[in-house]
């Protein structure tokens, strides 16, 4: 479970005041809001990178405000994908589990599994250069999961992607999702990517974390069909 307690975060002349949300354990959880509006400072602030002002982060009961990044057990998948240049394919699938000192066999048998699920077991040999956008984020979520995370953060993970791509990898990041049972926070501008993946959506308005009722959520996914 994640949930924020009347939390105040403050980046330069920006600040949110007295957010408030929960997500349950296990849920797929959407932010969606304007460019500037602070969901990327949200992800941040929830993973550790942004120290807040006030309030409290909590993850699964335990209060987590003042842990470091590597201690909140999660899993980040920034918009730029962080991935490593000089890195192959297999060498990311590895790359949290040997910082947490995991077993040479225990590493070699989680990145197969994780290749697999993903389906990028052709590519483990592979250099970061040269992949498609799709195998890219493919590589950068199995990062994330590897070490099986309690929570993950997606920000805007399928934006750079061409259409056919999207559908694919919101296929697969529900498949992930559903399988591992990890809580899910995915920041995207797309309604129609939401309407998709989301069991709750939220909006940032006016500096708060507010949920779509189940008629908006109804009427935004009626829009969505009668545009297309």
């Amino acid at each position: 479970m994640i949930e924020f307690q009347k939390v105040c975060i403050r980046a330069g002349d920006f600040q949110l005041q007295n957010v408030s949300f929960e997500i349950s354990s296990g849920q797929y959880a959407v932010l969606m809001g304007r460019t500037g509006r602070g969901k990327t400072t949200i992800l941040e602030s929830l993973c550790g990178l942004r120290r807040i002002q006030s309030g409290k982060i909590m993850i699964r009961g335990m209060d987590v405000t003042h842990w470091p990044p590597a201690d909140r057990e999660i899993g980040y998948v920034p918009q730029d994908l962080a991935l490593f240049p000089t890195f192959s394919v297999a060498e990311h699938l590895q790359f949290a589990l040997r910082l947490r000192r995991f077993h040479t066999t225990q590493i070699q048998r989680r990145v197969n599994e994780l290749a697999e699920m993903l389906g990028i077991t052709h590519l483990l040999k592979r250099q970061i250069e040269g992949l498609s956008g799709g195998e890219s984020q493919r590589v950068a979520l199995g990062r994330a999961l590897s070490f099986r995370p309690t929570v993950l953060l997606l920000d805007e993970p399928l934006s750079a992607l061409d259409s056919e791509t999207r559908e694919e990898i919101q296929t697969l990041l529900r498949t992930l999702t559903d399988n591992t049972g990890v809580t899910t926070l995915h920041i995207t501008h797309n309604a129609a990517e939401a309407t998709a993946l989301a069991d709750r959506r939220f909006h940032i308005t006016d500096g708060q974390v507010i949920e779509e009722s189940a008629n908006q959520v109804q009427q935004t996914s009626q829009s969505d069909s009668a545009s297309n």
